[in-house]
Formats: structure tokens, sequence, C-alpha cells
């Protein structure tokens, strides 16, 4: 005799199975660990182009308070942006959350070249800066990267990019110097566990961090040779956060001054909140990305010469990408409580 319950209990876990497996194609003890189980106090090189928008701002006020709980150590902030206001705007934040010792790399030349009309970054280099400075008083991205990389433990540095990837295109170009003997793909396959950036579209489209450098996009996402995490714009454009900092944040910090100034100056209508881009792409590289997202993956994304993307579910690639699981305003409200962060 048929056991009918017990058929009926079997069927809907079979349809509980392959609802959730709509989710993520791989089981979690499938996945690259270095994606989903993040090292404690992971090392972090942190790659922005800090000025063309803001959630910049977010994204450094949230490294600098993960590292300060101990969840992370952040190893050397770059600019992608060769606007000469970008690279002492970094420093300008470090220097705020008590850290100018971390070292600020510029990029090369041929990196895209603008920031904000409304000129937020100059006014957080006057106020928040004891000098005023350009890319010219930094060291080179590059240089930067290779010096980083080589002084640590091998697969141990998570790289965070959540603006162009110029300097990944001339750092995987990069040849033997005095930091190290290795090449700059010898170097990155050595001592880079694994890069979460803020970019792209999924399944398919044109995102600004890739197709404004569109040469540099396609080459490094065809030829990165360590597992990749990407936060797409699909992810931080639903994550609305910032007037809590804005209002209620330190009148000395230079987080609620560009959050309150560019609410209501960077487009023409006053925002309530800006989208969480870049916020995301942190969160999730130094914390369980799972706790947060659903992670899909593997596969490949695919660059074409003008920067867009698309998707390709060819589980032998390495890359990896974020779904959301919570909705928007529980990972806004995560996100908006470490942007409150003040130094001591």
């Amino acid at each position: 005799m048929i056991n009918y319950k017990f058929y009926f209990f079997s069927i809907m876990l079979l349809g509980l199975s392959v609802a959730c497996s709509s989710y993520s194609d791989t089981p979690t003890d499938e996945k690259d660990s270095s994606i989903v189980n993040p090292s404690p106090s992971p090392k972090i090189i942190f790659d922005t182009d800090m000025g063309p928008d803001y959630d910049d701002v977010g994204a450094i006020t949230v490294l600098h308070a993960l590292a300060a709980q101990g969840e992370c150590e952040i190893l050397a902030t770059l600019s992608s942006c060769a606007h000469p206001s970008i690279s002492p705007t970094i420093e300008a934040f470090n220097t705020y959350f008590g850290h100018p010792d971390i070292p600020v790399g510029s990029p090369a030349d041929n990196a895209p070249n603008f920031t904000a009309k409304n000129g937020w970054n100059d006014t957080i280099i006057k106020n928040f800066l004891p000098e005023v400075k350009t890319n010219a008083d930094y060291p080179s991205a590059v240089e930067v990267y290779r010096k980083t990389l080589a002084s640590q433990p091998d697969g141990s540095v998570t790289i965070v990019t959540v603006g162009f990837i110029s300097n990944l295109a001339e750092l995987l170009k990069s040849t033997a110097d005095e930091y190290s003997e290795l090449n700059g793909m010898e170097l990155v396959k050595q001592k880079v566990k694994h890069w979460v950036a803020m970019a792209g579209t999924i399944p398919q489209g044109r995102e600004f961090n890739v197709y404004k450098h569109a040469e540099a996009s396609y080459e490094v996402f065809r030829d990165w040779p360590t597992p990749v995490l990407l936060s797409g714009f699909e992810i931080g454009v639903k994550i609305k956060t910032g007037r809590k900092v804005a209002e209620q944040g330190s009148a000395t910090s230079p987080v609620q001054w560009a959050y309150n100034y560019n609410l209501q100056t960077y487009i023409k209508k006053e925002e309530d909140n800006r989208s969480s881009w870049d916020q995301t792409a942190v969160l999730v590289a130094v914390r369980n990305p799972e706790k947060y997202f659903y992670v899909n993956g593997p596969g490949k994304i695919k660059v074409d010469s003008e920067g867009s993307n698309e998707w390709d579910a060819d589980e032998s690639g390495k890359y990896f990408f974020l779904v959301h699981k919570y909705p928007y305003q529980h990972i806004a409200d995560i996100i908006d409580d470490l942007m409150m962060y003040e130094p001591k």
C-alpha cells in the first residue's frame, strides 16, 4: 500500500529543493571557499575612483568601521581615477579615521579623468587635509600594489575595487622590480586570495565602472587569475543610504559633510538617500557574503571592447555574483549603521 502522506511530503521537499536551487546553482560547500568563507580579519587593498559619485565615501567609512572592530586590516588605498583631487581625498578620509599612515596610490595617466560637477572633493581636501595635495604627491598605484602584495603571505590579500579597473590592468602588465622578482600576473596568483568588484550588471548590461575604461576592463576580466566576486549594478542601486549620517553624524566629520552636501547638490533634485553600490562590495569582502546575499556561480563574465558585459554560466569559470536575499531596507540599515562610525 502506498503511504500517501509520505509520498506527498516527499514531493513537497523536492519542490522546496528545486525552488531553493534557483537562487544558487552550486551548493555552498562546493563554492570556492575564498568567496564564501572570508579569512578572519582579511587583509584589504581598497581601490576606488572616489569622486565621480559619492557612495565611495560610504564605502571607505564602512571599511574603516570594520577595521576598527578588528574585522579586517587595511593594507593600502588606491585611486583609480586620474583627476588630481582623488588621491588626496582618499588621504583625507584615512587621516580623519586615524590612519594617515595607510599608503595611498595614484593611477596611471590613461585612467579616466573626471569627478563630480559639484566639486565636493575640493572642499574635502581644503577642510580635512592638513595641506593641499594632488595625485602627483603620491606614488603610483602599481608601485603600491606591488610593494604591498610582495610583503604579504601567499594567498592572503583581498582586493576590493569600487571604481575603474585601470590599476589592475597595469598591475597585471607590470614586470619584476625592487619589491618582487615576479611579474604582475605571477604576483597576483601568489599573493591574492580573491578579488571583490563593484562592477558589471548581471546577467547583462553596460555599467559605469566597466565601460568608462573599457580597454582595461576587457583585459582584466579576461585574464584575472584568482576567484572573483561581483556586486553588480543591480545590487547597490536598490539599497539606499546616507540620510542618517547626513542628519545625525558629527558636524566635524567629512562623512557627514559629504553626504549632507551631495544629497542636496549632486543631482538637480535633492535626494532622500543615495544608492549603495560601493558599500556592498566592502561589506561582502570583509564579512561572509552569504550572511547578506545569495552567491551564484561559478561562471564567467564576458566584457566586450565597448565595455558591455554578459554572464556566461560556464561552471569552469571562477566568477561569482551576488543576488538579493533580503528586503533592500534590511541591508540599508546595516550599512547606515556602519556609516555612522566615528573615530575615537
